[in-house]
């Protein structure tokens, strides 16, 4: 175990045991969505996953410290102080707890400081990916690097709808990365069932995800695992709708120069203001559903 991890004593049992984990993140939490909508969500997500017969482990830096695993005054404590906390990704882990201070992590830090704790899903909303007009900016997330890095399986509603997604699939085929689309053969688009962008690879059950992650790692094969999985029907916002809505939102961030790792919290709050919640409902129940499933995925996994 890395001994600059901080894990519960609910999570270090479960690890110890060989007993289902599932890692999640405090970005979403602390810039993904407002104050209490993020605190009740944070908890609900955590009691979907018990309920599902895992181990919630809710990741961030508290004080330069890295824990796995918060209580519920820390999850409080980061959907209240928001915007006001950092947000982590993988470079800045060492600035961040040299500085001891906090930090809520990204989907690309949850995964490496997952991996070093030794818990193999994570569930989140939607991952990062190419921006549009990378081809000027460069700019690329670095959860792109970290999925050719760390051997976490991810359980995301696809990339985020405001990125670039043929691009974000042909970087991930670069890196050598399995993009699985669970239960479907079109690649989902965060509030979007499908982007017409088709996936690789299909797996229909929590067994065959397992399957999948036992024989990669168990081969020496580095690096992470898309699971990419539809938001619930009953909650899309179609493509065709939400589409204008990002391209404005984009050309809005654009004008007023956002870069960055402020781009994200800036369209998604756009986003939500523009679709007048609707967007931020849909949000809540996919991450909701990742969590169920990741949970699934969790319990395979370990009996594998």
């Amino acid at each position: 175990m890395n001994k600059h991890l901080t894990i519960t004593t609910e999570v270090s049992a479960a690890l110890a045991g060989g007993k289902p984990v599932v890692a999640l993140e405090s970005t979403i939490i602390a810039h993904g969505m407002p104050y209490s909508a993020n605190f009740e969500m944070a908890q609900e997500v955590e009691a979907i996953i018990r309920e599902a017969g895992a181990v919630p482990a809710t990741i961030a830096i508290i004080g330069g410290a890295i824990k796995v695993g918060l209580t519920t005054s820390e999850l409080k404590k980061f959907a209240v102080d928001g915007l006001k906390i950092t947000k982590v990704s993988t470079r800045d882990l060492p600035f961040v707890m040299a500085q001891k201070v906090d930090g809520a992590t990204t989907v690309a830090s949850t995964m490496r400081i997952a991996a070093m704790a030794g818990i193999h899903v994570f569930a989140t909303g939607g991952i990062g990916g190419v921006h549009r007009g990378a081809e000027k900016s460069f700019d690329i997330s670095a959860d792109m690097m970290e999925f050719a890095e760390s051997n976490v399986a991810v359980v995301t509603a696809g990339a985020k709808a405001i990125l670039d997604l043929a691009l974000t699939l042909e970087t991930l085929e670069t890196l050598g990365v399995p993009v699985v689309g669970y239960g479907t053969d079109d690649f989902p688009a965060f509030y979007s069932r499908a982007s017409g962008h088709a996936v690789p690879m299909r797996c229909d059950t929590p067994e065959e995800v397992a399957g999948l992650m036992k024989a990669k790692w168990g081969m020496g094969l580095k690096g992470g695992i898309v699971v990419a999985n539809p938001i619930p029907l009953e909650h899309e916002i179609m493509a065709a709708e939400i589409a204008p809505v990002i391209e404005k939102a984009v050309a809005e961030a654009a004008r007023q120069n956002v870069t960055g790792k402020n781009v994200t919290p800036f369209l998604l709050a756009r986003l939500a203001e523009v679709t007048g919640g609707r967007s931020l409902k849909a949000n809540m129940a996919l991450v909701r559903h990742n969590a169920r499933i990741g949970a699934e995925i969790a319990k395979a996994y370990a009996v594998a």
